[in-house]
């Protein structure tokens, strides 16, 4: 299927959690120990046109998470936005709401459509931030995210996100809840993460076959162009390969975006 097709996507199931190689995860300071030793990534050099970005971080992770993907960014001429969060455990309504705040406030200060950068369940809020917002979003990366089934991860996972759940469901504030799966609060959530994107909006897949935190099938949005990396899930923001793909959709935005 072509990438922005007027289709929408299957609908986002609550089916069995798949088993991934969760050991996979150990690799993330491999990871970083290759990224940080790599002379391109230091000095990648700066564009004069780069474009505005705005990062979103994964499931029970912050904006700290994102740092070395954030610094790489600046050195090669971004104005970057986080998304203010420390840690990615709200209600994913309410998180979107806040994160169009920083989004417009970004296109508004640079005069431009802005790059969206989403890891995990942070690519599942950029997908529906570019499906309501895309005069203002010119580009969307998804690193990791199961935005076909945001529920299909490991069995202890699933059980995390079930013990996060439950703070959630006892009225802990900022924490999502048994009833964003499929209760009231989040249905327009769910249903336009189905949605498909404005041709206009250049959407674009980064997944691994061995990522050991979601099923990859599950990240394949139709939308989007798919890009295939080996990397660990919660590694793929320092994961050398990703930024050699985020190097070469961030140098096609000039001509793409005329």
């Amino acid at each position: 299927m072509e990438p922005n097709a007027r289709l929408r996507l299957p609908p986002v199931p609550m089916g069995e959690a798949v088993d991934p190689p969760l050991q996979g995860e150990l690799r993330y300071g491999f990871e970083l120990a290759r990224l940080v030793c790599d002379p391109i990534f230091l000095h990648p050099g700066l564009q004069a046109d780069a474009p505005p970005v705005l990062l979103v971080p994964g499931l029970m992770a912050g904006d700290t998470s994102l740092a070395v993907l954030r610094g790489w960014l600046r050195r090669r001429g971004s104005r970057t936005s986080s998304a203010r969060m420390r840690l990615n455990v709200d209600c994913a309504e309410r998180a979107v709401g806040r994160l169009e705040v920083h989004l417009r406030k970004l296109a508004e200060r640079t005069e431009h459509r802005v790059v969206v950068i989403g890891q995990s369940r942070g690519g599942e809020l950029a997908r529906v931030l570019a499906v309501r917002n895309p005069d203002a979003v010119r580009t969307l990366i998804m690193l990791g995210s199961p935005v076909l089934e945001p529920l299909s991860v490991g069995p202890a996972v699933l059980c995390a996100l079930r013990s996060v759940a439950r703070l959630g469901d006892l009225g802990v504030p900022g924490m999502f809840s048994m009833r964003c799966a499929d209760g009231e609060c989040c249905a327009a959530f769910r249903e336009d993460l189905r949605e498909p994107l404005t041709p206009d909006v250049r959407a674009v897949v980064i997944y691994s076959h061995s990522d050991g935190i979601v099923s990859w099938q599950a990240c394949l949005d139709p939308c989007a162009r798919q890009v295939e990396v080996e990397s660990s899930h919660t590694g793929m923001s320092v994961n050398l390969a990703v930024y050699r793909v985020l190097a070469k959709i961030l140098k096609e935005e000039p001509a793409w975006s005329r």
